[in-house]
């Protein structure tokens, strides 16, 4: 697909819409169902990859050739992230008869098909295990995907995000999913005036993902201001945490705390919030500008290889849509299509660089060599601007 041509986000009829939790219920069109054709087909890339045997980052698709009907259904699931849902689930991937690491390759094959894999934490990784490793959450740093812990409504930093269920949990670990159009859209109908707040400045704790060069922490407002494509990003913890550990950047006004108070309070309501078990073999691709989602906690199995693990990919996508102007400081690049997002951390390779850049080209995706959109001496500068103009609402 080449970077100009027309996609399903672009296309008015075919954009997201807002659901409610009954209508998610109701209508499951956004839920997949693999054939034997198409799990052959990848049991037999997988067969071929195996045989290779070359790093991930130096894979491309011929490397893991997908048979026709795999491709399509590949195609199909992120198609659908782009649509009236925002969100699918395409159950029936055979992990049970795959090792840790052959679905490890497996999955990464067929990211090949879906869209450019972002770096996702301080070291740089493309590929999370979602797993308890002993994490904690709500500290300085914190992360989610570590830990057993129930987390906050929230969305990755990227297009799509990825989830490959390959062990499910003892007990708990129930995915939660929103729709944030339609959160929006309950918020304008209870608290109008609350709109304005929550589509301006905000400052948001990269919890320590950032490359060196950016500062700790950056802008972006909870809802988008694009005249066409609607896009909301919010993570309760990480906005704390940046008032909780960098001092120089403004307070939270009396009414950005309302606003977030009344966000937690919608969020897990029994009107917007659909809950979703995810089964050995499911795999969940998640709209991350219109979606939003957290999960409960979870009690782990003793024994080693029957413990809750995930694979966990960040994805730039062909189809994806613009993003507002002001969201470039932490996403990089807001052209539709574009290769963006993910967090930089301090690790990057060369491998990586190449990989991004022959699977950008391999997929028709506009893509820009990296460059931090505020360093830390800019911030600084932006800062002083806030401090004279008294509040980080009229700086903005």
């Amino acid at each position: 697909m080449s970077a100009s041509a027309p996609t399903r986000s672009t296309q008015p009829g075919q954009r997201p819409r807002a659901w409610t939790a009954e209508q998610a219920r109701q209508d499951t069109s956004w839920v997949l169902r693999l054939t034997e054709e198409q799990v052959q087909g990848m049991r037999d890339a997988l067969v071929h990859a195996r045989s290779l045997n070359k790093p991930l980052l130096e894979m491309e698709q011929a490397d893991f050739p997908l048979n026709d009907a795999a491709r399509e259904v590949l195609q199909r699931a992120i198609d659908t992230t782009q649509g009236r849902w925002g969100m699918c689930l395409v159950k029936g991937f055979p992990v049970d008869e795959w090792t840790e690491e052959e679905a490890r390759l497996a999955y990464w094959g067929m990211s090949l098909y879906m869209g450019v894999g972002r770096t996702q934490n301080r070291a740089s990784e493309f590929m999370n295990d979602v797993r308890n490793e002993g994490g904690e959450y709500k500290v300085k740093g914190g992360r989610g995907y570590n830990t057993n812990a129930g987390l906050d409504f929230h969305q990755d930093s990227c297009d799509v995000v990825g989830l490959l269920c390959r062990r499910t949990a003892k007990a708990g670990g129930t995915s939660k999913v929103i729709s944030s159009i339609a959160l929006y859209e309950e918020l304008e109908r209870r608290r109008p005036d609350l709109i304005p707040v929550l589509k301006g400045t905000w400052f948001h704790s990269y919890q320590g993902t950032q490359d060196p060069v950016q500062p700790q922490y950056y802008r972006c407002p909870i809802f988008g201001s694009h005249p066409e494509f609607f896009a909301a990003r919010t993570n309760r913890k990480n906005t704390v945490a940046a008032q909780r550990d960098f001092p120089e950047i403004p307070r939270l006004t009396p009414a950005q705390n309302e606003a977030l108070d009344l966000l937690d309070e919608l969020m897990p309501s029994e009107l917007l919030c659909y809950t979703m078990e995810l089964e050995q073999g499911d795999m969940q691709l998640l709209n991350n500008y219109v979606t939003l989602h957290s999960r409960t906690p979870f009690e782990d199995h003793e024994e080693p290889d029957r413990k809750r693990h995930l694979f966990r990919l960040w994805l730039a996508v062909p189809g994806s849509q613009p993003l507002p102007d002001d969201w470039k400081e932490y996403y990089g690049d807001v052209r539709a299509g574009s290769v963006r997002g993910g967090v930089r951390g301090s690790a990057i390779t060369q491998a990586f660089l190449d990989y991004e850049k022959r699977q950008a080209d391999a997929l028709g995706m506009a893509r820009e060599a990296w460059r931090p959109q505020v360093r830390q001496e800019d911030m600084t500068r932006i800062l002083a601007e806030y401090e004279r103009n008294g509040t980080a609402q009229e700086a903005a």
